[in-house]
């Protein structure tokens, strides 16, 4: 056997394959890209051994979670847990261990284990002149959302489209979808963003005072109004103006903003001067709009006025792929707010997440893990025990377990590409640019899990 390297990396490496017995382990270290770009491995394999898995070490750097791959996935004797390194947000290499049958598959213990090593890992890969830009990962301002998913880049090519557009913009979706979110990153992204962002829920104030709040008011207009003051729309001059909850809007100040949209001015409480405007307005609802119309409570003249682009917001239910990267993203964020080391979820624990449905959607799931995080004291790994009771019903039976990751994703592959096929009816060109992927990727994923191109009774 060759000799080990005495580096750092080297060394930690010992002492990890100590306490976790494996047959094979390696530090790895990744660019901007999530490509790897130098590693740490013992023992260094000969011509014919085994070698790292790169799709199994790819997944885990994008999605920021452990991973426990049993022989079950792999079809094979192996056991693999894989270990992603995070820092201020951005993932920068992870530790990977192998082992045969005889060690087993290795166990929630084992990665609390490997946890412990992350942060002086770290350290080193951050000090290394080789990870390419470690130290400005992610920057002083993380981005607003994360995702993976079709309706993810969806709702990112919409904001590309209308962020420097001034015409207002209708955002819609069930609560905790993250519609303030969006209205945020359109207006921090466009040309407006050196200016104010003023957001109101127009079902959370009354409305004789969400009136003098929205609109202004002079001195002496009504009791109590001791000095003049201007409004919300008036203070978001040149900015971003998001009405969040539009429908609960009463039909008197429907009319008032209807007036300000088409006019560009306003008249403050008590005035009779009209001051003009420069504001880009934003509104969202959970509610039926056009319902909301045919029943007499919104005004159709101002919906239109209102809606002239729009974006559904799909719940977090019909987006699963999201999960795990926001997960990912929600645990570096309060991790830092609470100033405590990186945790990780156990694969167990992970699994209940993807099988809950989620009514409450992104705002659920950041209340789930800031409770995990303050009940989970000092450990290093979140277990099942620690999530709500709700996310342990009906869960197992509806999600592959994590330790069968792959074949789990295997299948939503091979499902989501016979779907898109069937859609153009199996144009592959068509199809490769419908799902965003090149004519080879597409052939490559094809030949992969056994599509056969043009025989529509063998893409079933």
């Amino acid at each position: 056997m060759k000799k080990r390297r005495a580096s750092p990396l080297g060394k930690i490496l010992d002492v990890i394959m100590q306490e976790i017995p494996s047959q094979l382990g390696a530090i790895l270290r990744v660019d901007r890209k999530n490509r790897i770009i130098d590693k740490e491995m013992w023992p260094v394999p000969e011509a014919g051994e085994k070698k790292l898995r790169v799709d199994i070490i790819r997944d885990v750097i994008e999605n920021g979670h452990p991973l426990i791959i049993s022989d079950q996935s792999l079809g094979s004797s192996d056991n693999i847990l894989c270990l992603p390194l995070v820092d201020n947000g951005k993932s920068i290499g992870s530790i990977y261990l192998l082992r045969g049958d005889v060690g087993g598959i290795y166990s929630n213990r084992d990665i609390e284990v490997l946890a412990a090593f992350a942060r002086p890992v770290n350290l080193i890969l951050k000090r290394s002149s080789h990870v390419e830009g470690s130290s400005q990962a992610i920057g002083a301002n993380p981005p607003c959302f994360v995702g993976k998913s079709q309706d993810f880049f969806r709702v990112l090519h919409f904001i590309d489209c209308v962020k420097n557009n001034n015409v207002p913009v209708f955002i819609s979706g069930e609560s905790g979808t993250g519609k303030e979110v969006v209205a945020r990153a359109i207006h921090n992204s466009g040309s407006r963003k050196t200016h104010k962002f003023i957001a109101i829920n127009c079902g959370a104030i009354p409305d004789h005072l969400l009136e003098s709040e929205l609109f202004g008011y002079a001195r002496g207009a009504f009791t109590g109004a001791v000095k003049e003051k201007s409004g919300l729309i008036e203070e978001a001059n040149q900015g971003t103006f998001f009405l969040d909850e539009i429908g609960d809007l009463s039909p008197h100040l429907q009319a008032k903003l209807l007036r300000v949209i088409q006019e560009k001015e306003i008249r403050r409480i008590g005035e009779n001067r009209m001051r003009l405007v420069d504001v880009r307005f934003i509104s969202a609802t959970n509610k039926d709009i056009e319902k909301e119309i045919c029943e007499g409570r919104f005004r159709e003249d101002l919906y239109y006025r209102l809606n002239i682009v729009s974006v559904a917001l799909s719940p977090l239910r019909k987006r699963r792929e999201d999960i795990l990267s926001l997960v990912s993203y929600l645990v570096e964020k309060y991790c830092r707010e609470l100033k405590r080391e990186r945790v990780y979820f156990s694969p167990g624990a992970l699994q209940l997440l993807l099988g809950y449905s989620w009514p409450g959607n992104v705002r659920e799931l950041q209340n789930e893990i800031q409770r995990c995080l303050i009940l989970c004291g000092d450990k290093n790994l979140i277990g099942e025990e620690f999530l709500s009771q709700k996310m342990h019903k009906k869960n197992k039976e509806t999600y592959v377990h994590l330790y069968d990751y792959f074949h789990a994703k295997a299948e939503f592959e091979k499902r989501f590409l016979n779907e898109a096929l069937a859609r153009s009816d199996y144009n592959r060109t068509r199809t490769a640019e419908e799902i965003g992927l090149s004519r080879q990727g597409l052939f490559k994923l094809m030949k992969k899990h056994g599509i056969l191109a043009g025989h529509k009774k063998e893409l079933v």
